[in-house]
């Protein structure tokens, strides 16, 4: 089999790099370990900055996003038993909307499959040929059958744990890591939201997020030991927990809901500063991991695809290179400043183990001054939003 562009990974980065090249006459085949239910209900944060929102509805994906999703104009930053606003919008003209990744999925699936797009779902045995070459292939087995996808380029979308990165030499890739000693309790809950928009909380306790995925629907989080286990948390420990952290001294509370979901996430901040070898590139977790609390995930995946497709379209309907070949230096200054962005806050909202009383209250101060300063809220807004990104 033959086509232009391979791409491993049907999560957002693959799925609407392959949409995109579809509208711009690129021929394209995803190929994904997972089933087609699999992608679409195993259940990810979804916080979209206004660049992604535009993505989506440039591709004629963003209908459902528009109806379902909730757009926010600000969010809170809770400490000191007190909540403060960041006005998004007034500050910086720009919002966000809270719309779950799987959803974005599910509307990208659905946007291949209408136009005749390959998707292959459960491969396995995924190798890479030849990438060092103009003509690179990827093998692998599907529905019991050995077949060989031969190409033009290799796009690596397949996350922190997929064959893509791999690909590369050891000795020619350039890694960068930072491991937090502490994880999220993510849960999720039936009932009406605690706030009509996000609420992130420090708190001597650990840090805690509010953020919701449907009117009927809350996701929360708290900070907690990685090697915790759920079966060690009640729900009425969680609320308890909860509670502590969120509740404010006015009497602001947290509204509690029967839990149906629990997990355990570890955090960490990794870049691959080798995102192309040869005819591959790498795109997404493949490349880059950033801890949640900055909510750019899947904002670095759209925006690597963004360059990618810039560059792709250029190769084929100008003949021009150049794009390709900068790819990797384009796409790492905003992946940097995404990546300090998110250790910013997490540093910040985080309680460090080990930290004096002295190293807490300049987290006390930092809070203060970026809900008091204008300049400093307007930094914080423009890297939410994503428009202070190179």
């Amino acid at each position: 089999m033959r086509t232009q562009i391979g791409i491993i990974g049907a999560g957002p980065a693959g799925l609407l790099l392959s949409h995109l090249l579809h509208l711009r006459g690129i021929d394209s085949v995803v190929l994904e370990s997972r089933t087609r239910e699999q992608i679409e209900s195993t259940i990810r944060a979804g916080v979209l900055e206004q660049g992604t929102m535009d993505l989506l509805t440039e591709a004629g994906v963003g209908a459902r996003m528009k109806a379902e999703g909730a757009l926010h104009h600000g969010f809170e930053l809770a400490f000191e038993g007190k909540r403060r606003r960041i006005d998004l919008t007034g500050l910086t003209g720009h919002s966000i909307t809270v719309y779950a990744q799987h959803e974005v999925i599910k509307d990208l699936v659905a946007a291949r499959i209408a136009a005749g797009g390959a998707l292959r779902f459960g491969v396995s045995e995924t190798s890479l040929h030849d990438i060092e070459t103009d003509s690179p292939s990827i093998r692998y087995r599907h529905e019991g059958e050995a077949c060989e996808l031969q190409c033009d380029f290799v796009i690596g979308c397949d996350g922190s744990q997929g064959v893509s990165r791999a690909s590369i030499p050891q000795a020619l890739r350039k890694d960068f890591e930072r491991v937090y000693p502490f994880g999220w309790f993510g849960i999720l809950c039936e009932g009406p939201p605690s706030s009509e928009e996000l609420i992130y909380a420090r708190h001597e306790r650990g840090f805690a997020l509010i953020s919701t995925r449907s009117r009927n629907v809350q996701r929360m989080y708290f900070q907690c030991d990685p090697k915790d286990s759920v079966d060690h948390w009640s729900d009425d420990r969680i609320w308890a927990e909860l509670h502590a952290r969120v509740d404010s001294h006015d009497g602001q509370k947290l509204v509690d809901g029967k839990i149906f979901q629990k997990n355990i996430v570890g955090m960490r901040s990794f870049v691959s500063a080798t995102m192309q070898h040869g005819r591959l590139f790498l795109a997404g977790d493949a490349a880059h991991i950033v801890p949640p609390t900055g909510a750019k995930g899947m904002n670095l995946a759209v925006a690597d695809v963004r360059v990618l497709t810039r560059a792709l379209k250029a190769f084929y309907v100008e003949n021009r290179t150049d794009l390709l070949d900068s790819y990797s230096e384009t796409a790492l200054k905003r992946i940097w400043r995404a990546e300090h962005f998110s250790y910013w806050m997490t540093s910040m909202m985080h309680r460090i183990e080990g930290a004096s009383p002295f190293e807490q209250q300049l987290q006390v101060a930092e809070l203060e001054y970026v809900t008091t300063s204008r300049a400093a809220a307007t930094v914080m807004a423009e890297n939410y939003v994503g428009v202070a990104a190179v």
